[in-house]
């Protein structure tokens, strides 16, 4: 893993330069970095072997202060503004988990059970444990604030979304049917997921160093939206929009991470929800670079080096799809060099570093 430009010896993260390129205030020299998640088993390699430092499991709050020094190590040596983090209120939702496919890793995956929702009757929504939102240990955020290198920013959310969770608690199957048979429950679920969530961006935001609230929230799948476009308008985006109204209050951006197809709702995410910016972009829905001939006016377009090319190419067929990705969506501003969705651990650590060398050259 040597020969790359990256991990930096002096970075210079500038947060604010971050945010005026993605607004359209400035025409940076090359487009920031960004991120969504990196999955700690590409991380460690990276802090241990390119780094030299000792890596640390979280199992106690001493050793959590030396886990969250690598962490914020790791954002600022490889060259982005911000470090990253999302933690969420414990909501209950019935998973299912299994070893985890990469090779080596020792990790679990979990997924939500689709079919059987923690809430499936008014009993159910009765009986539902919700959680506090001034109860959340907020720890780990607080301290990447306090411990960040000068110029960096602190960028975080809500661990998953309102349609997210509404899909998570009452199972995709249990949603599905519920919205033709139990509509009014549907409709309480969201209201009460949604308000929790209020107040609990109410708490982020007291964040000093926060700069941008970017929430990741799923709502397609390859050729369309998971449930109707009108049901989304009328359960989950009205509580974007308020976040976002949250966000600007704050003064800081709202983003937008969702998978899938969208096109269906795009125009009612940019005219009527706010957003600032959107990410998850795969070729085989709509190219980033389309994305931004399309609404690289109107929002910033965040990350979109495709996840399949970035685990299955070569290192010098990565290198020219980055470097036509940057190309054809640098001019303009309003655009950061990432991956379209995220870090996951089957990425080959060669291959992330040649896409953020490419993009840092």
């Amino acid at each position: 893993m040597s020969g790359f430009v990256v991990p930096l010896e002096k970075p210079q993260p500038d947060c604010e330069r971050f945010i005026r390129a993605l607004l359209g205030e400035e025409e940076p020299d090359r487009p920031p970095l960004v991120e969504y998640i990196v999955d700690g088993f590409v991380m460690r390699p990276l802090v241990t072997e390119l780094m030299g430092r000792e890596w640390v499991d979280p199992v106690d709050r001493p050793s959590m202060e030396k886990y969250l020094d690598n962490f914020i190590e790791f954002w600022y040596r490889m060259g982005y503004d911000f470090v990253r983090l999302e933690i969420g209120m414990p909501f209950v939702e019935r998973m299912n988990v299994i070893q985890d496919a990469a090779p080596g890793s020792t990790q679990m995956r979990g997924w939500v059970d689709q079919h059987h929702g923690a809430i499936q009757s008014w009993e159910d929504f009765e009986k539902y444990p919700w959680p506090d939102p001034e109860a959340v240990d907020l720890f780990a955020l607080e301290y990447i604030n306090d411990h960040m290198p000068d110029g960096m920013g602190l960028i975080t959310c809500h661990g998953g979304g309102p349609y997210e969770h509404l899909s998570h608690i009452m199972s995709y199957e249990g949603l599905c049917y519920a919205l033709v048979d139990q509509p009014d429950l549907v409709a309480a679920v969201a209201e009460k997921i949604g308000s929790l969530m209020e107040a609990y961006y109410r708490r982020l935001c007291q964040l000093d160093r926060l700069i941008a609230l970017f929430q990741g929230d799923d709502m397609g799948f390859r050729t369309a939206t998971l449930i109707a476009p009108e049901d989304l308008k009328r359960l989950t985006l009205p509580w974007h929009k308020r976040f976002r109204e949250i966000a600007h209050g704050r003064g800081v951006p709202y983003f937008l991470h969702s998978c899938g197809n969208l096109e269906k709702i795009m125009d009612h995410l940019i005219e009527d929800v706010g957003i600032d910016g959107k990410h998850s972009f795969e070729d085989a829905i709509l190219p980033v670079t389309e994305a931004k001939r399309r609404w690289g006016g109107q929002i910033a377009i965040l990350g979109g080096i495709d996840v399949d090319v970035l685990t299955r190419a070569t290192p010098e067929e990565l290198r020219k799809y980055v470097r036509r990705v940057v190309d054809e969506c640098s001019p303009g501003g309003r655009y950061a060099v990432g991956s379209g969705n995220s870090i996951p651990s089957y990425v080959p650590v060669e291959n992330y570093l040649t896409m953020l060398d490419e993009a840092l050259r």
